[in-house]
């Protein structure tokens, strides 16, 4: 039988583990959505339930002032969220910008575009991120920023040399010698053919992004007590690590399930948008 007939009528189909993971990340989105009406006592301190551990009356325990960890971990699941999501539009959009126009246009703009790439990567992102978070000081607000003026150096590289290749194809040409305008030659005949890889950039920036900001919460530049999240929560508990254990424990697993579940789903984009593998 021939196989180019097997292929034709067996398309391709998304693993399983795209599904897990959706699921993990749908869960994540609906606890965000939902944080406002839980009525979550995150910053409600019982004295009397300190480092208490996991019970039938709070299933993940109290930490060291006696709040409730699943309350916490709740609030500091909208945390990671906003940020992470935040990061990746802004990046997303000023990166594409600067890297689709660059490779576009070429000559002294691309040039330019590339010494200021260059530059920004010859520093490790989180190490930069860290001391633009010290410079501005911690707060959410800031924590964006900062991740912001690091993370959009991916999308640019990558726009940038999608654009180079796909300028010189046929329907590029064409429509330029036909006396197309430029952002509509961009709007229509480019973007659209670089969605795809930047879909991939956009998945695994979600996964970055919210390691980032629990590393900066953990080193005291990011979200600030009585705010939680995952980093801070780790960062409390490592103090009580030997007396309770489930302060690091809850939180280091949301974190990284959460992660995992982003990697699995960028994993299986990319094979299913990969038309080699077909």
């Amino acid at each position: 039988m021939d196989t180019r007939n097997n292929k034709q009528n067996n398309p391709r189909t998304l693993p399983p583990r795209f599904y897990v993971a959706a699921a993990v990340l749908l869960l994540w989105f609906i606890i965000v959505i939902s944080e406002p009406i839980l009525s979550l006592q995150s910053n409600a301190i019982q004295l009397d339930k300190i480092l208490q551990p996991p019970s039938w009356e709070n299933i993940l325990g109290y930490d060291d002032l006696g709040r409730p960890i699943l309350d916490r971990l709740l609030s500091g699941a909208q945390v990671s969220f906003a940020v992470a999501f935040g990061v990746a539009c802004v990046s997303l959009l000023i990166g594409t910008l600067i890297g689709t126009i660059s490779g576009y246009l070429g000559g002294t703009w691309d040039h330019v575009t590339v010494r200021i790439i260059d530059i920004f990567m010859a520093f490790p992102g989180i190490l930069l991120a860290i001391a633009l978070s010290g410079l501005m000081g911690p707060g959410i607000s800031n924590v964006i920023i900062a991740l912001s003026i690091v993370s959009w150096v991916g999308y640019a590289r990558l726009s940038r040399a999608q654009v180079l290749a796909i300028k010189q194809r046929e329907h590029v040409q064409a429509a330029i010698a036909l006396g197309a305008r430029h952002h509509s030659i961009l709007l229509k005949h480019i973007l659209p053919l670089i969605v795809s890889p930047l879909i991939i950039e956009f998945t695994f920036g979600i996964a970055g992004l919210v390691i980032a900001e629990a590393g900066l919460s953990f080193l005291g530049l990011g979200i600030q007590a009585p705010d939680s999240s995952w980093g801070n929560m780790i960062k409390d508990g490592s103090q009580f690590l030997l007396m309770a254990p489930h302060m690091v424990i809850f939180p280091g697993l949301a974190l990284m399930l959460v992660v995992l579940s982003v990697n699995l789903l960028g994993d299986s984009i990319r094979d299913y948008l990969d038309v080699k593998s077909s």
